[in-house]
């Protein structure tokens, strides 16, 4: 690949380089290989289930020991809400209110959503905010016709020079209304989320991931609510934020493979996807990092069940790494036994749930402790996992490398070859579903951070298909925070309940029960 001087010089002013750019056109020359998914991950096979006693005790574990270590509660919050009021922004483009009604709209093009959202206008936390909009400007809603109503409401909601919904990060917006008109929105549930169970000696870090663009913004949200949320959790808060950073982004190239170049010549960067955030995680200073999704909240009256599922997976973290701390520390000795080596080996495949090589017990006692150093000394995360319930996303199973080794991973249906009959009942038949619950340990047993860029697979970045200006380019995720990016971490699957998972993916979501008050 031939870069002229001006190239070199941009792809340097993004802290990248040649390198590493002409290896990801590589990527875009050769394709991404399908993950090789051997089952579905499974209760019994996989995934750990927990009953009220075990549940119990792993809280009361977690609460006796968190006073003594860091906890820090990581949040991707970088996007727009856009996405979240995508079949409205259609509706404003299509529906002529002069021309039909708004009834007549919906059931001619058989619009689900939008009946949803009309009939559940009220209910929702913006709703008074909306209707206040439209009052200051002169907007007489109450004699309004029911079509008229409908279009100037999402109209007010979505313009750019009104309320601007669409444009606004997701974490700002809206989310629950509470007593006497008081409404929260996503960063202020997990402010109060992470009082019940990420804060030590009453104070609680959390960091935020976020789009430079909208820093002062939360930081406005963050002093208009701190007093009061301080005030009825006893927890002081710690917030940081960070950005994206632009050595993560990656070129962009043409249906030929070559670099896309904007009308000036430039070169085509884009973001590649929530893989980049691996960066912003890796410079965390803590012992026990909580990864939560922005839009996963709830109202107060669930957060006591919310957290005690937080705590069990936390309990159930520390538990296994104190055994593997005590493992690695028996392994540096020169007189460990071979009953010894068994017994860690047992611990690697009992409650660790790595499969070890088959010719373990023909290996010499010194390539033996290697073996298991290395399959040790490893963050470790415990991930949260439900029932499937039919959501778009990611799942649990055991996946094949090219050595044909097994390990658990969290596999999106994007790696998976849907045109492989075998691999397609395999997704089809999977019985869990990732609702982004993770509990990590990044640090080794001498208390070191772990350098996580050590852990990715580079193999499971994503290919996907774009258009700039009405041009067809083909783009470059890095594998995904919590699927490749960690696919060398030591995994245990955990089944928890519903209830803890619950996404505002569409603006329609905010009308089930957990974010309504009853």
């Amino acid at each position: 690949m031939s870069f002229t001087k001006k190239d070199i010089k941009q792809i340097e002013s993004k802290g990248l380089t040649v390198k590493a750019v002409e290896y990801q056109i590589s990527l875009f020359k050769t394709g991404i290989p399908f993950s090789n998914i051997a089952e579905a991950a499974t209760v019994k096979d996989g995934i750990i289930t927990l009953d009220d006693t075990l549940t119990e005790g792993l809280v009361s574990y977690f609460d006796k020991h968190k006073d003594n270590l860091k906890l820090l509660k990581f949040v991707p919050a970088s996007g727009a809400a856009t996405r979240m009021f995508k079949f409205l922004f259609k509706f404003l483009k299509d529906y002529k209110p002069k021309k039909e009604s708004v009834n007549s709209y919906i059931n001619k093009n058989k619009l689900k959503d939008m009946s949803l959202f009309l009939v559940g206008l009220e209910k929702f936390p913006f709703y008074k905010k909306v209707i206040e909009a439209l009052r200051a400007n002169d907007i007489e809603y109450e004699k309004l016709s029911v079509s008229a109503k409908a279009w100037h409401f999402v109209s007010t909601m979505l313009d750019e020079n009104q309320l601007n919904f669409g444009n606004s990060p997701k974490g700002l917006l809206p989310f629950h209304e509470y007593k006497n008109d008081c409404t929260s929105t996503a960063f202020e549930e997990h402010l109060y989320e992470a009082a019940l169970y990420a804060s030590d000696n009453n104070n609680a870090k959390l960091h935020f991931t976020i789009s430079e663009r909208f820093k002062d913004k939360f930081d406005k949200e963050f002093k208009r609510i701190e007093e009061c949320v301080e005030k009825n959790t006893g927890v002081s808060f710690d917030i940081s934020f960070s950005y994206q950073h632009e050595s993560t982004d990656t070129i962009a190239v043409t249906l030929k493979n070559k670099p896309f170049r904007e009308d000036d010549g430039s070169l085509l960067f884009r973001p590649s996807g929530h893989g980049a955030l691996l960066k912003n995680l890796n410079a965390l200073d803590a012992d026990i990092i909580f990864v939560k999704n922005i839009d996963n909240v709830v109202v107060k009256q669930y957060k006591e069940e919310v957290a005690k599922y937080k705590k069990a997976l936390a309990g159930m973290l520390l538990k296994l790494q104190e055994k593997t701390f005590y493992f690695l520390n028996e392994l540096d000795k020169d007189d460990i036994s071979e009953d010894e080596l068994t017994t860690i080996g047992e611990f690697l495949t009992r409650e660790l749930s790595v499969k070890i090589s088959m010719e373990f017990e023909k290996y010499s006692d010194k390539y033996k402790k290697e073996y298991l150093r290395e399959k040790l000394n490893r963050p470790i995360r415990v991930c949260g996992m439900v029932k499937n319930e039919g959501e778009p996303g990611g799942g649990p199973f055991w996946v094949k490398d090219q050595s044909w080794n097994q390990s658990l991973q969290i596999v999106e249906s994007a790696q998976i070859n849907l045109k492989d009959k075998i691999q397609k009942d395999i997704l089809k038949n999977a019985t869990h579903f990732n609702p982004v619950d993770l509990v990590c340990g990044v640090k080794n047993y001498k208390g070191e951070k772990f350098d996580l860029e050590n852990y990715v697979d580079h193999k499971t970045a994503f290919i996907t298909m774009k258009t700039k200006v009405g041009k067809d380019l083909k783009a470059l995720e890095l594998p995904g925070l919590w699927n490749g990016s960690m696919a060398f971490w030591n995994t245990i699957f955990v089944e928890v309940p519903i209830i803890t998972f619950n996404p505002v993916k569409t603006v329609n979501d905010l009308l089930k029960a957990p974010h309504q008050i009853m």
